[in-house]
């Protein structure tokens, strides 16, 4: 994990790559939780005989959404800016779910700073460019432009 001590310091790492998390293992469990707490019941999620019998991918595969909430969990594993107070999602850019993500299978995450920009005197509009990689795949499983605000 890397520290700063405050932003000005992080914002010094714009246009570097600031980490690769540490893999994540995404169990059936993980996908069941998330489907209900969606809502999204889709077969190919959550029936694991429906899938290994009528997927192309012969099991179940995670929510593209849920690989992408796992963003905030790996930036944590990835950085720490000491003097933020308050971080809050602002959304996000350029969201792609490239490949699935079986059950069982690992992700991690690339992250690059990409953009920083004064929002307000104790205030930044972050911008990283998240890459989640699937082990033993080179292709990514999601990409996407990442929003925060962080306020010292």
């Amino acid at each position: 994990m890397k520290s700063f001590q405050n932003l000005a310091r992080f914002r010094e790492c714009v246009g570097e790559e600031i980490g690769v998390s540490p893999w994540e293992t995404i169990t059936q469990g993980h996908i069941n939780d998330f489907a209900d707490a969606t809502g999204d019941h889709q077969w190919i999620h959550i029936d694991r005989k429906k899938a290994a019998a009528q997927s192309p991918y012969k099991t179940t595969i995670a929510h593209g959404w849920l690989t992408l909430a796992l963003a905030p969990k790996l930036m944590a594993d990835l950085y720490r800016v000491s003097s933020v107070k308050v971080a809050i999602n602002y959304g996000a850019d350029k969201v792609r779910f490239m490949a699935p993500v079986p059950s069982g299978s690992r992700v991690r995450m690339r992250m690059v700073l990409q953009e920083m920009t004064e929002q307000a005197p104790d205030g930044f509009r972050v911008v990283t460019k998240c890459t989640f990689e699937l082990e033993g795949q080179e292709k990514p499983v999601c990409v996407a432009e990442l929003i925060t605000l962080l306020f010292e």
